[in-house]
């Protein structure tokens, strides 16, 4: 199994992978406006791993944070779709990073 390629998918969506009823991982665009597309996974014996719930309206939550570890560098939750800004996480402008 493969993430889709860039022609599968659309660059702003949150695609949550599956083999079945297995949840595999999770891919979207980083919010901070790097560019870079996160793959996390869902494998609860793979370390890291996170968590995705989907609420009535089909929102994802995604636990733990995800901190980037790339020139970006921002931390952040996805609570019911929606990017929560951990404190000093949200960069204030990628180019000076660079």
């Amino acid at each position: 199994m493969r993430l889709p390629s860039h022609g599968q998918r659309d660059d702003e969506e949150f695609i949550l992978v599956r083999d079945g009823s297995v949840s595999k991982w999770v891919t979207f665009r980083c919010p901070g406006g790097c560019g870079e597309r996160i793959a996390l996974s869902l494998n609860p014996n793979q370390r890291p791993r996170w968590k995705v719930t989907l609420d009535w309206w089909r929102r994802p939550t995604v636990s733990p944070s995800v901190h980037q570890r790339n020139i970006c560098g921002c931390h952040f939750w996805i609570r019911k779709g929606k990017v929560d800004w951990c404190k000093g996480g949200r960069p204030s402008n990628i180019s000076e990073r660079s």
